[in-house]
């Protein structure tokens, strides 16, 4: 059975927060480690909703230094301090938001339970950020009115699975078990030399989520994230306010979609609302009319890669 890959949407409205949506903000949950992208306000209360546990919250991830993607931070830090939090807490993103965490460190709780450490990302370029034994997190250069930048998260490849029936025929002990999924051949009692082909069947293929969040169209995104599972993208306008998007720095539904397309994900998920939309299907089929596969992110919804 594969290992979890989930995805928690906390917020996917814009700038002005509405009764329908709330600032953007989403969990990623990959093996039991949760990264937090964004932090907009209402974060706190959306997260209630999922039934995570606030511990396991690993590393932040933001994109850029707009109030709707880093006005929940302040208060989620404090809650995470109240319930007793003791280890680190990384947070990514673009060099002018350390002087923002820096300043809640200083002035609103100065006594914290736990560490927070601030690594700075190159918002120009795509490169790894974070790494660990199941994940690679890449940035993914944007362009917006200010410095930008997604986040492609990447499983990495897990071990092939040992066949049950072998391990009983070729009485395998189970300290050889591991040995064998990592590749090895298996020398039986009698100097028979088992190939590791006969003895596993392939690992599961491995997951990937694509963040875009505030930008307009960039070309380098379809190549950085080509066959991605999940693609979540802006789009905050619909074709007919493409004079907004051009100037505000936005894609509209149908650009997400080429870009999707482009790119040959697996699914486009739509996000960043604006606030004049009250019903959000006419962004979405206006995207499906370029790439079909293409649902609405919404409050409290998750997906399973």
């Amino acid at each position: 059975m594969a290992q979890k890959f989930d995805i928690y949407i906390l917020g996917c409205g814009s700038a002005l927060p509405t009764r329908k949506h709330l600032p953007s903000c989403q969990v990623v949950d990959l093996r039991d480690k949760l990264l937090l992208l964004d932090c907009g306000e209402g974060a706190q209360l959306a997260w209630r909703f999922t039934g995570l546990n606030w511990q396991r919250i690993t590393h932040i991830f933001l994109t850029h230094a707009h109030g709707d993607h880093v006005f929940g931070l302040p208060g989620f830090l404090s809650t995470m301090g109240l319930l007793g939090r003791t280890a680190p807490l990384y947070i990514h993103g673009p060099s002018s938001l350390q002087t923002y965490v820096e300043f809640m460190k200083a002035h609103f709780f100065p006594d914290l339970s736990y560490d927070v450490r601030y690594e700075a990302v190159d918002t120009t370029v795509h490169a790894l950020v974070f790494e660990d034994r199941s994940m690679e997190v890449w940035s993914l250069p944007l362009q917006h009115r200010l410095p930008c930048c997604g986040y492609l998260i990447k499983e990495k490849p897990g071990l092939a699975h040992i066949r049950r029936e072998m391990i009983d025929f070729y009485e395998i002990p189970v300290w050889a078990i591991n040995n064998i999924k990592a590749g090895q051949d298996w020398t039986t009692a009698t100097g028979e030399v088992i190939p590791n082909s006969r003895l596993t069947t392939p690992p599961d293929p491995v997951r990937s989520y694509a963040y875009c969040s505030d930008t307009m169209p960039v070309p380098g995104v379809a190549d950085w994230c080509r066959g991605v599972d999940l693609m979540y993208h802006e789009a905050t306008y619909a074709e007919s306010e493409l004079d907004h998007a051009l100037r505000y720095g936005h894609s509209t539904a149908r650009q997400a979609a080429e870009v999707a397309k482009a790119a040959e994900v697996g699914k486009l998920m739509i996000g960043h609302f604006s606030s004049r939309y009250e019903d959000e299907n006419e962004l979405l089929e206006e995207a499906r009319k370029v790439f079909e596969n293409t649902i609405l992110a919404n409050e409290q919804l998750k997906i399973t890669l």
